[in-house]
């Protein structure tokens, strides 16, 4: 009974009013009702929201869509990290009967915590995830690469699922490598992934939530004996030098240990098998760019992989928008926000802002700027794996594109049921035809 009433509070009744205002013409309600596969809609819907000014308003909050304005409430201390909750009973309600969790909305988890306890958490975790420890996993993950592409040389000649075969696998090996896990569990690590994937969606189904629900327990029942063997045995791992990592408090304690695993979980396994299929279908469709970039060969610069995984999070990024709320009065694009509202940063609105990109609705793998999109947030909430997914977008696309440069994309892709992740939930192809 508790676990209906939490779903309840926290999704039924926010699906309730999303689907009723949707039909009555909200467009904030639309865009968070919006099928993945409607990218017409979508483009619809956010243009009509910058015709109405810089700031959407709407009875059910504010919403911006300038790189501007995104950048300014992501970064502006007069913004909090904010799970919108039901007013007075509901939301009492709902924060009484929600259950200690990993979820990565729900505290202890960095995306929920704000300062001066995230500043702590955060100086503690980014001491371990440094871009210099994520160039060592460098060599490890081109590894898994060309392994994943071994196996897929034996049916190159057929239709295969690349999330399945390798946008996936790949993701979820180096997440492990990450962790610490063991080979023999790196199967359940993909299980509990891929379940908790919805976790980051508002409005979500019952069943859904009762996946999302078990899949984390389950993760962080594994948790309990994986933290107890590294402390016994530790690794060169990340997970271990972070269950070492200690300062004048002390080490972070075992609710902040499961919670940073499942953030790493939840949200840098889904987002990078998103960037993989988002990306490898963005190149089918533009065929000669895709030529250009594995003729071209460069490192770095417009034209590069690495510029192509810039542009792909810029043009279709792994996840749509996020939310805030101000804990004071205050202006956003010159529009007033009251203390207390909450206000939604479409990062796919901003990352096709025309002030900033020149013919953003245009896919450019030499758009000289690219890297200028908000992808992966901004401020002090700017994602602790960007250069981990950067990382393992430029090696995963390279060597796939290198291996099989006439990879065809087949009918009969899907989109994902998520709204706020956006990726494929399977992608045929032919990787050789």
């Amino acid at each position: 009974m508790s676990d209906l009433l939490h779903w309840a509070t926290k999704h039924g009744v926010t699906r309730g009013v999303l689907g009723i205002a949707a039909r009555r013409g909200n467009l904030q309600a639309q865009l968070m009702t919006l099928r993945p596969d409607r990218a017409d809609d979508l483009r619809r819907i956010v243009a009509q929201m910058r015709d109405a000014g810089p700031v959407y308003v709407s009875p059910i909050g504010r919403v911006v869509t300038s790189h501007a304005g995104v950048k300014q409430v992501l970064s502006d201390d007069s913004f909090t990290t904010n799970r919108p909750q039901p007013p007075g009973f509901l939301g009492d309600l709902a924060r009484r009967t929600t259950p200690p969790s990993i979820h990565p909305l729900e505290r202890p988890s960095l995306l929920a915590t704000n300062a001066p306890e995230h500043t702590r958490y955060r100086r503690l975790v980014t001491g371990v995830f440094t871009v210099r420890a994520v160039e060592r996993l460098r060599q490890c993950t081109e590894a898994m690469a060309h392994d994943l592409l071994d196996e897929l040389e034996s049916v190159a000649a057929r239709p295969v699922d690349l999330v399945e075969r390798y946008c996936a696998p790949l993701p979820v090996n180096v997440i492990a490598e990450i962790l610490g896990v063991p080979d023999e569990f790196r199967d359940d690590v993909l299980r509990f992934g891929t379940g908790a994937a919805p976790s980051l969606d508002m409005g979500i189904t019952y069943r859904q939530h009762r996946q999302v629900e078990a899949s984390l327990l389950a993760f962080e029942d594994w948790l309990d004996d994986h933290l107890a063997m590294l402390r016994r045995s530790p690794g060169a791992d990340l997970m271990s030098q972070l269950v070492a990592a200690t300062d004048d408090e002390g080490p972070l304690g075992e609710r902040e240990l499961k919670a940073t695993a499942g953030l790493v979980l939840a949200a840098g396994f889904e987002t990078t098998v998103n960037l993989l299929g988002n990306a490898t279908h963005l190149l089918h469709d533009h065929a000669a760019q895709r030529a250009e970039v594995i003729g071209d060969g460069a490192v770095s610069g417009p034209g590069s992989w690495l510029n192509v995984v810039e542009e792909a999070l810029r043009f279709d990024p792994p996840v749509l928008l996020t939310g805030r709320k101000a804990t004071r009065g205050t202006e956003v694009d010159g529009s007033p926000v009251r203390a207390g509202e909450t206000i939604a940063t479409v990062l796919w609105a901003a990352n096709r802002d025309p002030l900033v990109f020149e013919n953003p609705d245009a896919f450019d793998v030499t758009r000289a700027n690219a890297r200028e999109h908000i992808a992966f947030s901004s401020g002090r909430h700017h994602c602790l794996g960007a250069a981990l997914a950067r990382m393992e977008g430029e090696v995963a696309l390279r060597a796939l594109h290198e291996r099989f440069p006439d990879l065809k994309v087949l009918p009969g892709a899907r989109r994902r049921s998520t709204r706020i992740l956006r990726g494929y939930r399977t992608l045929p192809v032919l990787l050789r035809p």
